[in-house]
């Protein structure tokens, strides 16, 4: 989501602030703002991993932001609260050049869900009810130099829907068998449904240890995955709680290859379900600064509730 973010944010704010209240989507995509300007715009379609031709009258400029389904697909329609997998391709609308294009990259995550709808109605209610396959247009009105920050042009997005998912709600605990781990490794006990971690006898790790201590049935998960969890955490020497989202009464959630390596080695192939031991080196955590009451060699115990 982050490269998503990255080109669509200034659009999306502004798309906040156009869109007023969000309503409840009709059965078809909702077309917005001054849509005739795409009436020159021609794509020819290279398949998923490269970026379609585009062809529109130059310069494209528009006041406000523009957006509507130009090439429709034959796919499934789009629906609330699924995932769009999307690939786009960002153009100076002066001169058409490129100014970004994720097709030959994995595609980009986009959740239709509430946040979306509440943030920007006019891109939610574009997508919930598009079909997959389609692609959108997508114009932001350029904006004025100001204080030494050049003027940026109108910028055009075509973006392609090349398949959707339903999410699985997250989980309320982990699910799975349970694993009998080796010995040599921090025990964990469990009071009430929350996890006890204790360091007694638990040898200095030489390398990242990730112990599956309930394996769970459900999706694999990937580094580039946003995860739902619970989580305590505590320093290896002398066994001091630093973190738990326990203590704070609700999971937590974040995109994996956004925190530290251990996290994201460790937890990376592991199944939604798990309950997931790791000790990390301080090499893969916080280094010898550390992070607050984060010292050293950390250990963790992570229930893995969802992913997407």
């Amino acid at each position: 989501m982050r490269r998503l973010l990255a080109i669509l944010l200034p659009g999306l704010l502004m798309l906040t602030a156009c869109s007023g209240t969000a309503s409840e989507p009709e059965p078809s995509s909702q077309s917005a703002g001054e849509t005739a300007k795409f009436d020159s715009l021609k794509l020819t379609d290279n398949g998923d991993k490269k970026a379609p031709g585009v062809e529109f009258d130059k310069p494209l400029e528009v006041t406000e932001p523009t957006v509507k389904v130009v090439a429709e697909g034959s796919g499934d329609t789009l629906k609330a609260n699924q995932v769009a997998n999307i690939s786009i391709l960002a153009l100076n609308g002066t001169d058409g050049s490129t100014l970004e294009d994720t097709f030959p990259n994995d595609p980009e995550p986009l959740e239709l869900n509430e946040e979306l709808k509440t943030g920007s109605a006019v891109i939610y209610n574009a997508f919930v009810g598009a079909k997959v396959g389609s692609s959108l247009a997508l114009a932001v009105p350029g904006q004025a130099g100001a204080e030494g920050a050049q003027a940026q042009p109108t910028q055009l997005l075509v973006i392609k829907v090349l398949s959707a998912k339903d999410v699985a709600p997250a989980l309320e605990k982990p699910e799975g068998e349970p694993v009998t781990p080796p010995a040599g490794l921090p025990t964990v006990t469990e009071k009430d449904g929350v996890p006890e971690i204790s360091v007694k006898g638990a040898s200095v790790p030489k390398k990242l240890v990730a112990q599956d201590l309930i394996k769970g049935k459900g999706a694999v998960v990937k580094a580039t995955d946003t995860l739902t969890v619970n989580y305590v955490g505590v320093n290896l020497e002398g066994g001091e709680k630093f973190d738990s989202s326990f203590d704070r009464g609700e999971p937590a959630s974040f995109a994996l290859n956004q925190v530290i390596k251990g996290w994201t080695q460790g937890l990376a192939g592991k199944t939604v379900g798990s309950r997931v031991l790791l000790v990390v080196p301080k090499d893969l955590a916080y280094g010898d600064a550390g992070q607050g009451k984060a010292k050293g060699d950390l250990v963790f115990v992570v229930d893995i509730l969802g992913a997407k």
